[in-house]
């Protein structure tokens, strides 16, 4: 018998998963403050997949875990409002813009 260790946050059809396929999860139930780090970590895993192998795979998981975060922060909502002011004050990434320098004035009172 091999016992992998994980201690990751995982999707929640995960557990249900592994036993189809003949194995024995163990799990808990992370409290309010764990959750939040696992779903910090989470987020770093998943970028760092993202990162070795472009995908969109990888990048719907990406997604998926900044919906987390967002509704555990209680953001959901205001995460859409946000990307959506943001896109029209600032624009999107679309244009693929790439800031090489800025020139600033010497003179910073307008005369």
């Amino acid at each position: 018998m091999t016992i992998k260790k994980y201690n990751k946050l995982v999707r929640d059809k995960i557990p249900e998963i592994i036993y189809r396929n003949g194995g024995t999860p163990k799990v808990t139930i992370a409290s309010d403050a764990e959750y939040g780090e696992f779903l910090t970590q989470k987020l770093k895993e998943e970028v760092q997949e993202y990162l070795e192998e472009p995908c969109v795979e990888e990048l719907a998981d990406i997604q998926e875990v900044i919906l987390s975060i967002a509704e555990y922060e209680g953001w959901r909502r205001k995460l859409e409002e946000v990307r959506i002011t943001k896109n029209i004050n600032r624009g999107s990434f679309s244009s693929r813009f790439i800031l090489l320098e800025v020139k600033e004035n010497d003179n910073q009172d307008g005369n």
